[in-house]
């Protein structure tokens, strides 16, 4: 049953920017049952997003304003430039019954209170895209002028996208990078060694598919590897569809992934060296490889130009192709 609002009417709830988070977000309330479909309304300046939240059962518009009067509890969830233009847009229409979330990266509590209403109460959260299968990772920060009960109605409806927890604002940002943009490292790490397998002679389809159970494989041995990858594994197009979407031109995520584009060639090469048999030591020396287990790869490659990796205990090890190019 949709949760209420205030008083006995049902909770409304408006999205100000029609994206993929703000689709994520809003089909993770409706899956979970937190909000009715037709309790949700969502405006953008053209039809293209909001066609989205239409086949979701969502009313949609394009004046900002109509969501604040039709709505306390409002999602703002444009590009992060674009947010103080439609935040001095909708501020004289913000009352003391709003409960006002930014989901824009970078854009700070204090920035926003200052272009609302000297009471308003604002929250920012950080959320990803995983919301969209209830399997989100999110934080939050409450304002100077939110209290216990706006960050309890808050984090409740966003439990339905995930887990979520309250954290000062320092923390908000660094979500960003680990959580925001991790669905497309760990997307993109997937992609790579199931690259490095076919270039070995395996079929593309099979390289993808292990690869992805390799994840959730670790997930089971108690790595607390988010269960969203079993949507990736499930989802046909494996880490294509996840890591691909996840991006918005000029995002943060996509250019994080320039530089995860750099450092996809040594993770193919992991493949190159497991291949390599107990028993092929002479060929190991030769190579530079010494034969290794999956587990000890893990243990001693790090994320930085001109990977090395090492053999059992250490003894052996080379460079894993020449130093990464400038972007």
């Amino acid at each position: 049953m949709a949760a209420a609002g205030q008083g006995m009417d049902p909770l409304r709830v408006g999205f100000v920017g029609a994206g993929r988070m703000a689709e994520a977000i809003a089909q993770g309330f409706i899956r979970a049952g937190k909000v009715e479909a037709q309790h949700i309304l969502a405006s953008a300046p053209t039809d293209r997003n909001l066609s989205h939240f239409r086949a979701l059962g969502c009313r949609t518009t394009h004046s900002n304003q109509e969501v604040l009067q039709n709505c306390f509890l409002v999602f703002f969830a444009t590009k992060p430039h674009v947010l103080p233009a439609v935040l001095a847009e909708v501020a004289p229409v913000v009352t003391a019954e709003h409960i006002l979330v930014s989901v824009a990266a970078g854009v700070s509590l204090s920035t926003l209170e200052e272009l609302l209403p000297p009471t308003a109460r604002v929250l920012r959260v950080s959320p990803n895209l995983p919301c969209m299968v209830q399997e989100g990772a999110m934080v939050m920060a409450r304002g100077r002028h939110a209290g216990s009960s706006e960050a309890t109605l808050l984090q409740t409806l966003l439990e339905a996208c995930g887990q979520c927890e309250e954290v000062p604002e320092a923390h908000v940002d660094i979500h960003t990078g680990l959580s925001g943009s991790g669905v497309a490292f760990v997307c993109a790490f997937s992609e790579a060694l199931a690259e490095g397998a076919i270039k070995m002679g395996m079929p593309g389809g099979l390289a993808h598919r292990i690869a992805a159970q390799t994840l959730l494989g670790r997930r089971h041995h108690g790595s607390g590897l988010p269960s969203w990858v079993t949507w990736v594994w499930r989802a046909g197009a494996l880490t294509l569809l996840a890591r691909y979407p996840a991006c918005s031109a000029g995002g943060l995520r996509a250019g994080a992934e320039l530089l995860l584009e750099r450092l996809g060639r040594p993770f193919q090469q992991l493949c190159d060296c497991g291949q390599l048999r107990v028993g092929d030591l002479d060929t190991a020396q030769e190579t530079g490889c010494s034969s290794m287990k999956p587990a000890l790869v893990g243990h001693h490659i790090g994320l930085v130009p001109g990977l090395t990796c090492h053999g059992v205990g250490g003894v052996t090890h080379r460079e894993l192709g020449p130093d990464l190019p400038s972007p």
